[in-house]
């Protein structure tokens, strides 16, 4: 008899937990709190003082769908930008060398970061939307269905996004370096997905690049769950294509699970001892 079913349901259930001690273990750490608290804050006010002027073809508030853009952009940077620093993080400190031989290895180790990512993410998403259900008028869950929409959209999304962040973390030798690699063009497809500006006022050669990437879908999944109806004249086709959305980010999701383990276990294999003590000693080096 296989025993395959039984050994994929212990990898869930051992990085689950690990997910979930990684996560309370955050709360402790003040720059995390304020990663939660701080950053969410500022998007919060800078979508109330938009409030009062209008998106261009729509009767929404600018401020609305300045916050519909932010959920997205959170659940896209959490799975991309933070799960890169943490894994080159760890891959410095030993701590992606010392996973492999911990029950269930680099499999585990993978879907540990993934549940981490998720809670963290869900925490950040709270802090923005609640208090604005109160500040903003347009931003509504107006049913169970577009609830379900704003949990699913989170999830799928960070299951596309975590393995991209994963392997770029795992490819990029210095944690340093992340942010530089990685910001610009974050920031260039966040532009052209419909964020901050409708995704139909952009070039079309913007609009082709920003649908090949799972950012713009986040994006279009967040708006299509928290935006009026009347909001959907800003999206291309004047639709929100939910069969598209969950399409494209379930492809991301296969091939990334599948290819982000295998880089982690070969990065994994290619470190030592000595490996970790040299990368700690050109980090401490530029302290």
């Amino acid at each position: 008899m296989s025993t395959a079913p039984s050994a994929l349901s212990a990898t869930l259930s051992l990085g689950a937990h690990r997910g979930w001690l990684e996560y309370r273990k955050s709360f402790t750490n003040k720059q995390d709190a304020l990663n939660y608290f701080g950053i969410s804050a500022l998007f919060l006010a800078a979508a109330y003082a938009l409030r009062d002027s209008e998106m261009p073809g729509t009767d929404v508030g600018f401020g609305t769908v300045f916050l519909a853009g932010v959920i997205g952009f959170t659940v896209a940077m959490g799975g991309i930008v933070t799960v890169a620093q943490v894994l080159a993080t760890e891959r410095e400190d030993g701590t992606l060398l010392r996973a492999k031989a911990l029950p269930r290895g680099i499999p585990g180790y993978l879907v540990a970061k993934a549940v981490h990512t998720l809670m963290i993410t869900l925490t950040n998403v709270a802090i923005i939307l609640l208090p604005s259900l109160f500040l903003l008028d347009d931003v509504r869950v107006r049913s169970t269905g577009d609830a379900l929409t704003l949990v699913a959209v989170v999830v799928v999304g960070l299951l596309a996004t975590v393995p991209i962040g994963a392997v770029i973390g795992a490819l990029i030798t210095s944690p340093r370096a992340v942010m530089g690699i990685l910001m610009l063009p974050i920031m260039g497809i966040s532009l052209v997905s419909g964020f901050f500006s409708p995704i139909a006022t952009m070039p079309v050669w913007g609009q082709w690049i920003a649908q090949v990437f799972p950012v713009y879908w986040v994006g279009l999944g967040t708006r299509s769950a928290l935006l009026p109806e009347s909001s959907v004249g800003a999206e291309l086709g004047a639709t929100w294509r939910p069969w598209e959305m969950y399409g494209v980010l379930g492809i991301w999701a296969v091939v990334g699970l599948v290819v982000a383990p295998l880089v982690l276990r070969r990065v994994a294999r290619r470190q030592s001892g000595s490996r970790v003590a040299q990368a700690r000693d050109r980090a401490l080096s530029t302290v």
